[in-house]
């Protein structure tokens, strides 16, 4: 073996091969699939992949430090990937610059709501995946609603769990906890990144449009002509009367029960009208 190839080797050929193929990075196992990652310019997303069947795409809750695949591994309150693997092909990504995750990228001030939908379609993209189902919980609720303004045609049904929304009783809630948590965190992880970046990004998602689910209006949901599955709840950062609003509004919605996550025997009752709710919209061509 000649000096040149073997100092190639002891360096890392791996590393080598991954920077020749942008865009597609080497995989590890996850708990229950396998773990990649995808890169668009400065913007790299770590996902996972579990089960096969029509596409559905799964967004964890726990705001922008917790949405995780990790927090959807979890289960609070159910498992997603473990429930539905079996008859779809589940694909979950750690949300940019989550804290508990491995994706990164910038923060683009001027347009934080789109910036994780970029990532969420770009996501899609990469897959080679046009039209699939989306399933998410918390912070999930706003990307979902993006999603539905930005690709109809591509969104065949979603399912907001405990979907977050605006409380005109707690008008700070959302910049205020995610200043004092995702944003302290990120800029000590982060030297490219200011408390001034972190708060200037958090005044436009949380403050600019301080209202409803903040991606979207009302006269979007009422015309909204997707299937969607609504399961409330009623915590400061759930606001019920948000969810309860936008299942009335959108004129093919449903709801589940209510209350579906107390007592914990309900739960099973709830993830199954999610699996018939499904079902129903799944594409008879899957």
């Amino acid at each position: 073996m000649d000096p040149v190839r073997r100092k190639i080797l002891a360096g890392g050929a791996a590393a080598a091969a991954i920077a020749a193929t942008p865009r597609i990075l080497a995989g590890q196992s996850g708990q229950s699939g396998t773990t990649r990652f995808y890169e668009r310019g400065p913007v790299r997303i770590r996902y996972e992949e579990s089960g096969s069947g029509f596409p559905l795409l799964l967004i964890g809750g726990g705001g922008l430090d917790g949405s995780t695949i990790a927090g959807l591994h979890r289960g609070d309150p159910f498992n997603p990937i473990e429930e539905f693997k079996g008859e779809y092909r589940c694909i979950a990504s750690d949300l940019r610059n989550a804290g508990g995750g491995q994706s990164t990228g910038p923060l683009e001030i001027d347009r934080p709501w789109d910036s994780y939908t970029d990532d969420h379609l770009g996501l899609m993209d990469h897959l080679g995946i046009d039209k699939f189902m989306v399933l998410g919980f918390c912070i999930a609720g706003p990307f979902i609603w993006n999603l539905l303004e930005r690709a109809p045609n591509r969104v065949v049904a979603a399912v907001p769990v405990q979907p977050s929304g605006f409380r005109p009783e707690l008008p700070n809630l959302g910049y205020e906890n995610n200043v004092k948590g995702w944003g302290a965190g990120l800029v000590k992880r982060r030297p490219d990144i200011t408390t001034d970046m972190v708060e200037r990004f958090l005044t436009r998602m949380y403050r600019t449009n301080p209202d409803f689910v903040w991606t979207v209006t009302r006269d979007f949901v009422r015309a909204c002509q997707t299937p969607v599955l609504v399961l409330p709840d009623d915590t400061p950062g759930h606001s019920l009367t948000v969810a309860m609003e936008c299942a009335m509004l959108a004129p093919k919605a449903e709801l589940s029960i209510y209350p579906w996550k107390e007592p914990k025997e309900r739960i099973p009752l709830a993830v199954r009208q999610i699996r018939s709710f499904l079902r129903a919209h799944r594409p008879a061509s899957a």
